[in-house]
């Protein structure tokens, strides 16, 4: 047997109505932690959605993770630090260990923003991946 897990998430506009976190205190609506629903070693990933007007309500930093925000639609707004940036469908984040961050969804956005926050830790990953390898005798299953 191989080592893969498959799970559904929905479609985006079902997010919101998911419910969960890192733990019950920290848990709201529209936010599905992945990551405890998979076995990941390296890798961590929510799946977000904002009503149009809400926010965060606090500020986060990590030490040890780097994140990737990646917004896949609606419009809002991340603290980053000292600076607010813009987000949209098609807008991707990273945000580095020590860099303070927050986020809203705009009070006029068109719809719920929502996002996939990806976070990993551990080692650098090299520009090419040079742990693969490829095999172009083996057939394709389809």
């Amino acid at each position: 047997m191989s080592d893969y897990q498959v799970t559904e998430i929905g479609a985006l506009e079902d997010w919101r109505a998911f419910h969960g976190g890192f733990d019950e205190a920290r848990s709201r609506d529209g936010r599905r932690v992945v990551d405890h629903e998979l076995t990941m070693q390296y890798i961590g990933m929510t799946a977000n959605a904002l009503v149009p007007g809400e926010e965060a309500g606090y500020w986060h930093v990590h030490e040890k993770v780097e994140e990737l925000y990646v917004f896949l639609a609606g419009r809002g707004q991340m603290g980053l630090d000292d600076d607010v940036v813009d987000v949209a469908e098609g807008t991707v984040v990273r945000v580095s260990q020590g860099v303070w961050r927050t986020w809203r969804a705009l009070p006029d956005s068109p719809g719920e923003l929502r996002w996939l926050c990806i976070r990993a830790g551990g080692e650098h990953l090299p520009h090419m991946p040079d742990d693969s390898r490829r095999d172009p005798d083996r057939p394709m299953p389809w």
